[in-house]
């Protein structure tokens, strides 16, 4: 299986935000004179976009910077949720396709996963159905495959060989 991507940018979201909270903490207690808990605090509640309103930039400076670092530091915020759903949302697929791939098969299975009504099912069926479990191909994506097969395969053999694509697709 691929390894995924997402825990790392959950890590960097997480580098960057710490990085916005440090620097809003830094100029609140440099500029504004702030104790290091105040500083917490006021950043923390601008973040998460709470504003309470107890505590507001005043200054020039400090509104000017006020501007920058709430767009960057909520456009942060954002990115990690993100990631962080995005995360969330990959286990629970990757839980799913672990009980799709490891459920016991049963008869129902068996007919469902038959494509073709011969009360068969081949490794190319069984494969399909659980695709189609895993919700990576749906049955129209199948039945137009399967219909595109049955247009080339010209002498209805029930495989394709170049001859059929010679004489499906002149030219």
């Amino acid at each position: 299986m691929e390894a995924s991507k997402v825990p790392y940018k959950l890590y960097t979201a997480t580098g960057f935000l710490a990085v916005v909270l440090a620097s809003g903490m830094a100029f609140l207690m440099k500029v504004k004179g702030m104790r290091l808990v105040d500083a917490f605090y006021c950043v923390c509640a601008t973040v998460t976009t709470l504003g309470y309103g107890d505590r507001s930039f005043s200054s020039t400076a400090g509104r000017a910077f006020a501007a920058a670092w709430i767009t960057v530091s909520t456009l942060v915020v954002a990115l990690f949720f993100l990631y962080a759903a995005e995360l969330a949302a990959e286990r629970r697929q990757r839980e799913l396709a672990h009980w799709v791939l490891t459920r016991r098969t049963t008869s129902m299975d068996l007919e469902a996963a038959d494509l073709d009504g011969d009360h068969r099912v081949s490794a190319e069926e069984f494969a399909l159905y659980k695709l189609k479990e895993l919700g990576k191909i749906s049955q129209e994506e199948i039945a137009e495959s399967l219909e595109e097969f049955d247009k080339l395969d010209v002498d209805h053999s029930g495989t394709l060989s170049s001859h059929d694509l010679a004489v499906a697709q002149p030219g």
